[in-house]
């Protein structure tokens, strides 16, 4: 791994409390901003840069909690949604929740049969299930989430995925993925753990499952429904279906993010299961341009950069170009953050790398 350099990310007493700072699951930077999910709520959290050229750390943190721009299917707003992917597309912000199931966790104090009945229960939570598009605009200098934009004389809202074009319910026909819907994201069933939109196109990779080595990136084409502007609907592509799949080779591991770069898409690649393994960053050479074959391997992927992990801690989860493109740098932002990453005034350590 090229490390550049370290960036503190400072959050504040709410966040540490609810311990996002330590559950990082997706980042984006835009400008001097980075937006920042945890997968253990339902919020997105804003940090702003101390230097915009060469920042050291990021501050001033605000959140924004998902029910106060969308109506979240679980019975409680400030459910978690899992949130595992953020993209940034012209005046959208958009987040994607994992849409799997999980399984309960043994903990120090189980044991016996009360042990072996919390591993057998699975449970699946409605939040997780969103993809949303929020509209964006400066206010106060700052990229801010609103409920609506107007471009060139045309209004925007707030929109998010009809349950009509549902995910886990387009795709339990699927051939390969239908057979995992059942299973907990960290068992190998589906988990969504990253989204790159580039123009009209949504592309979400999936850590799990991974069948004989081979990742899958799902491509859509969401519009805003006409007689419902808060609406998004999938736009059929030529085989009649609302989404097309592409395989990955990456080595046996999943994807636990997407970044576009240029016609490019880095892809953040990880285990899929709750191991400490690999952790890689690829290059999807084209994968922005029409008409990219289902099966991407050899020339078409290229392994990039190795990173550091740890044993059952410093899981990279996130990643993000930041500074001007000639640089090639891109921070990487971790779940389960070694302890040598926590600071005692608060901080967490992130990594700045340079790509290839």
């Amino acid at each position: 791994m090229t490390l550049v350099r370290t960036v503190r990310l400072r959050f504040g007493q709410l966040s540490r409390a609810a311990a996002t700072h330590t559950n990082l699951s997706a980042v984006r930077a835009d400008g001097r901003v980075l937006w920042i999910a945890g997968d253990e709520t339902a919020t997105l959290e804003r940090l702003v840069a101390d230097d915009p050229a060469a920042p050291t750390e990021y501050a001033d943190e605000r959140t924004f909690r998902l029910a106060d721009f969308v109506d979240l299917p679980g019975e409680d707003a400030d459910e978690e949604a899992d949130i595992e992917g953020l993209a940034r597309n012209g005046h959208f912000l958009w987040a994607v929740g994992s849409h799997s199931l999980r399984r309960k966790r043994i903990k120090e104090r189980h044991a016996g049969d009360k042990a072996l009945r919390r591993l057998a229960r699975v449970e699946g939570q409605a939040n997780r299930q969103i993809l949303v598009r929020l509209p964006i605009a400066d206010v106060d200098g700052l990229p801010t989430p609103v409920p609506e934009i107007v471009v060139d004389g045309e209004r925007h809202r707030v929109a998010q995925l009809d349950p009509r074009d549902g995910l886990r319910t387009l795709l339990r026909h699927d051939d390969h993925l239908a057979p995992f819907l059942a299973i907990p994201g960290k068992d190998n069933g589906l988990d969504i753990e990253g989204i790159a939109v580039i123009g009209d196109r949504v592309y979400l990779g999936l850590r799990g499952p991974v069948l004989r080595g081979w990742a899958f990136v799902l491509e859509l084409r969401p519009y805003v429904d006409p007689g419902d502007p808060g609406r998004l609907r999938l736009r059929d592509f030529e085989d009649g279906r609302p989404y097309r799949k592409h395989v990955l080779d990456l080595d046996g591991l999943g994807v636990r993010d997407l970044c576009p770069a240029g016609d490019d898409l880095l892809v953040l690649a990880g285990p899929t299961m709750a191991l400490d393994g690999p952790v890689r960053i690829y290059r999807w050479r084209g994968a922005c341009q029409v008409g990219m074959p289902a099966i991407v391997r050899g020339e078409l992927l290229s392994r990039e950069l190795e990173l550091t992990y740890g044993e059952g801690d410093d899981h990279a989860e996130g990643l993000g170009l930041v500074g001007p493109p000639e640089n090639r740098t891109a921070l990487v932002v971790y779940d389960s953050p070694a302890a040598i990453r926590l600071t005692d005034d608060g901080t967490v350590v992130a990594d700045v790398v340079r790509l290839p």
